[in-house]
Order: C-alpha cells, then sequence, then structure tokens
C-alpha cells in the first residue's frame, strides 16, 4: 500500500505533504467511517516537531507551504523543556496554541535495551501515556473538536505521542481498527530521516537501539488490544477514563466527516 492511497485508494490527494525539513507531515483525509462517510481532506494534519520550521535556518520556503494549509489550531504534544530546548512553531500568534504534553514519563528511545522485546515496550510506554495523561488526551480532543480549523497535533518525531492521538481521533469518527494500525504504520516512511536528524543532534553519542524511529503496526495493535483488556474497548476507554463526551464525538464527527 502506498502512503499517497492508504486508507483511501480512490482519492488522488497525497497522505505525505512534501517539506524539506518536516519528515512526517500527513494529511489525515480520506479514510473511511463506518456509517459510510469519510473524513475530509485538507481538516486535519499531525506532523513532527513544527519547531523545526523556524530555528538557525529561520522561515523559507517550507514555511510558506505551511501557511499556505490555512491552519488556524496548533496542538503541540510535547514537554515544555522539549519546546524549550528545540522551539515551538514560528510566529505563534497567528494560531490557536496549546501544549499539552499528553506524556508524564520521560524516557530516551536511543538508549533503549538493544536486547528487549522493541514492540511490547514500547506499547507499555504508550499505556503509561493512556493513564498519567488522560486530562491532556482530552483536551487535545476537546480542542480539535471545537477549536478552529484546519488543526495540526505533533510532537517530536509525529510517531508515538502523534500516533496515539491520531488513533483515538480515527477512533472517534468511526474508523476502522485495520485503517488506524496502517496511518500508524506510515511512519515507517520517514524513519530514516528521523534517524539521520538524531545523529545530525547528537554528535558523539552512539544509538544503542536499532528500531529507534519504528513504527510498525504491531505497536499500535498491541496498544488497542490492551486498552480493550482494560477497559472493554478502545471506544469505552475515551468515554469512561479520558471523559470524551457525546457532544464531543458528535462535534468531531460534524467536522471531520463528510
Amino acid at each position: 500500500m502506498s502512503d499517497q492511497n492508504a486508507g483511501t485508494r480512490t482519492t488522488p490527494h497525497p497522505r505525505h505533504i512534501d517539506f524539506e525539513r518536516l519528515h512526517n507531515f500527513r494529511d489525515l483525509g480520506g479514510y473511511r467511517s463506518a456509517d459510510g462517510r469519510t473524513v475530509v481532506w485538507g481538516a486535519l494534519y499531525r506532523s513532527d516537531s513544527l519547531g523545526k520550521l523556524g530555528g538557525a535556518a529561520g522561515p523559507g520556503a517550507d514555511w510558506d507551504r505551511f501557511l499556505g494549509l490555512g491552519i488556524r489550531t496548533v496542538i503541540d504534544l510535547r514537554y515544555p523543556w522539549e519546546i524549550e530546548a528545540k522551539g515551538r512553531i514560528p510566529e505563534v500568534e497567528r494560531f490557536t496554541y496549546a501544549n499539552l504534553s499528553i506524556e508524564h514519563r520521560p524516557y530516551d528511545q536511543a538508549a533503549i535495551d538493544p536486547g528487549i522485546d522493541p514492540w511490547r515496550y514500547l506499547a507499555d510506554r504508550f499505556a503509561e501515556v493512556t493513564e498519567d495523561g488522560a486530562d491532556e488526551i482530552r483536551r487535545t480532543i476537546e480542542l480539535i473538536a471545537a477549536g478552529p480549523g484546519p488543526a495540526v497535533f505533533h510532537c517530536t518525531s509525529g510517531k508515538d505521542r502523534t500516533g496515539l492521538i491520531a488513533a483515538f481521533v480515527l477512533t472517534l469518527l468511526g474508523v476502522s481498527e485495520e485503517e488506524i494500525l496502517a496511518d500508524f504504520a506510515l511512519t515507517e516512511l520517514a524513519t530514516a530521516r528521523l534517524t539521520a536528524d538524531w545523529h545530525a543532534a547528537n554528535p558523539g553519542r552512539v544509538m544503542r537501539w536499532p528500531s529507534y524511529g519504528r513504527a510498525p503496526a504491531q505497536i499500535m495493535s498491541l496498544v488497542l488490544a490492551d486498552l480493550a483488556t482494560r477497559y472493554g474497548s478502545p471506544a469505552e476507554y475515551l468515554a469512561s477514563r479520558v471523559g470524551i463526551t457525546p457532544r464531543t464525538t458528535a462535534r468531531l464527527r460534524d467536522r471531520l466527516l463528510c
């Protein structure tokens, strides 16, 4: 399945949007809901760090391309200390901006023991996020549902924290688990560039974990299965633990489905 047509197959819209400094910027449009509707193109995006749009190089073609998307809401899922170190989106006053750090227990993926089961390890870290970050997850989804659109949410690599929010939004929209897993796995197309970025930012350090930057569907499959074991289903987790109300779900569907 190509990245352009994953989950859509009949649309010419590109799933990935090409930037020089962003490696994992994707449109969540085109996925089919169980009720036969389709997620609107150009309404919701997921990305790696938008801080890359600034930095030493300053605004340029990437910034112009980003502004051309008409995005009005930006949700930054990183820790405040990550933003302090790496920067946030330029000209933040242009946007409705929220920093909602859904992860509460930091860990260094580059230093993970290469001898452990990598996908079970990451699924267990996701499980921590689903419990620790329930309030921030709720606020993120509510802002996507009610804030000015189009919207984008991002973390550092656009892989784990971003992947979790994407999976939850698509769940609430009634997208199939198959499509949710396929969307998560599209980060694999960015792995090489994300790894190269890490090496450029960490000269002299050794990357211990050979699976850095990977995002196979198996990780999200484990995460959703874990939620089903604990709560009955991912949708029930979102309702009972996170506190997503029927009204929020209805607003999300009204905004993002056609």
